[in-house]
């Protein structure tokens, strides 16, 4: 049987935060289907923006003009089943250093051949009240841009707390990161199962329509 690989990416500058507790709940799900899972500190890594340059458009080598942790990130990402985007709220929006590295990544992604087209991933978010919603629809952009396979839980993907470790107090929270994990488990192994019996549809190449004449 092949092993199912989970990648996860913790965007908080704390690395044992609320979004760390969100997603070692997944963790344990999945190791209980003898899933293999590797955690990744985002947040409190120097990772700067995206330059525009659009280099990465013409080496097509998969890898970002910047060198440093993304470039070995997004081969994890390409080598992985099932991809998890996790993030704190930070003025109702994804935590920056978050954000510059997925703006790389899955830029690199989809000029070198969408190269993660039709991997299961999920958005997770953690917020102390409000602003969960927006940053899981921003979390969620990357994967629908990317033709990913997104899994569902029994409600949004958002825990609640403050303080590191207030989020295993929220019953429902954890509740949706365990359905949530339980769900992309079925989805990756779906996949799994499907690879050779049913055929992928034919990548379309992207049409970019400007409305400025």
């Amino acid at each position: 049987m092949n092993i199912i690989k989970v990648i996860a990416f913790n965007g908080s500058p704390k690395s044992e935060g609320n979004t760390y507790h969100a997603l070692k709940i997944m963790q344990n799900e999945f190791e209980k289907e003898e899933i293999e899972v590797e955690i990744i500190q985002v947040g409190n890594k120097k990772i700067r923006g995206c330059l525009a340059c659009n280099e990465c458009v013409k080496s097509q080598d998969e890898r970002c003009i910047i060198d440093d942790e993304v470039n070995g990130w997004i081969q994890k990402m390409k080598n992985a089943d099932g991809i998890i985007l996790g993030s704190p709220v930070h003025y109702a929006a994804i935590a920056g250093t978050m954000k510059s590295f997925l703006d790389r990544a899955f830029y690199v992604a989809s000029v070198n051949g969408m190269i993660f087209r039709h991997k299961v991933g999920a958005p997770v978010v953690a917020v102390r009240r409000s602003g969960g919603l927006p940053t899981f629809n921003q979390l969620s952009n990357y994967l629908n841009y990317s033709e990913m396979m997104i899994p569902t839980s029994n409600y949004w993907n958002v825990i609640h707390g403050t303080s590191p470790g207030d989020a295993l107090k929220d019953k429902e929270g954890k509740q949706i990161m365990r359905v949530l994990a339980k769900n992309m488990v079925y989805l990756m192994k779906l996949k799994k199962a499907g690879e050779n019996e049913v055929e992928a549809p034919e990548q379309e190449k992207k049409e970019f329509m400007n409305f400025i004449r």
